[in-house]
């Protein structure tokens, strides 16, 4: 709070909007100089697993670079401290891809808060780490199918099993016939043994 005259001075010069931004003051980092300007400030929008970094904006854009360096440890430690695991951007200056930032892959940018999806198509993204919640869902979906395959080999084995019973039940029908009929043929031609 204590910038904030500051920072409505700098995104001035920069023409952003300063009723938005203000609403949204806690979510900036800020550069100060040895003598308390600010030098530059950068916001960091928070939504569940995911940061977005926005508005970023120097008194000085000589120093750009190097104050990007100091607020991107930042955002790194507000990332670790939220547990994010994914950060969006649509910031354009050549650092951000310098810090492994990429273009959104169609399948990312599903992942996008739905709150940030009108605000561009040109996101950059940098993941952190992975999301344990798809992790776990991988597992479950991936142990319901060993599952799965399990109760389907449980169930070829029963009807192996059946089959296996049915041929042993079948064989011994046979085996009777024949001997049946070997009886049969002996009562009725008792010289079949060879007087």
């Amino acid at each position: 709070m204590d910038d904030r005259d500051a920072l409505i001075a700098l995104w001035e010069t920069m023409r952003f909007p300063l009723g938005e931004l203000e609403r949204r003051l806690t979510e900036f980092q800020v550069v100060v100089s040895e003598n308390g300007e600010i030098l530059g400030a950068i916001g960091i929008r928070l939504a569940g697993k995911h940061g977005q970094i926005h508005s970023e904006a120097y008194t000085d854009f000589a120093l750009a670079d190097i104050l990007r360096e100091t607020l991107w440890k930042r955002i790194q430690s507000v990332a670790g401290n939220h547990g994010l695991v994914r950060v969006w951007t649509l910031e354009t200056a050549p650092f951000w891809p310098r810090c492994e930032f990429v273009p959104a892959t169609a399948a990312e940018l599903e992942k996008l808060p739905e709150a940030w999806r009108d605000s561009g198509a040109n996101w950059l993204t940098l993941k952190l780490r992975e999301d344990i919640e798809e992790v776990v869902n991988l597992d479950q979906e991936f142990a319901m199918f060993m599952e799965a395959e399990k109760q389907r080999s449980r169930q070829m084995m029963d009807q192996a099993k059946m089959l296996k019973w049915l041929a042993t039940l079948l064989a011994l029908g046979l085996f009777l016939a024949v001997i049946g009929i070997g009886i049969w043929m002996f009562m009725k031609n008792p010289s079949i043994l060879g007087r």
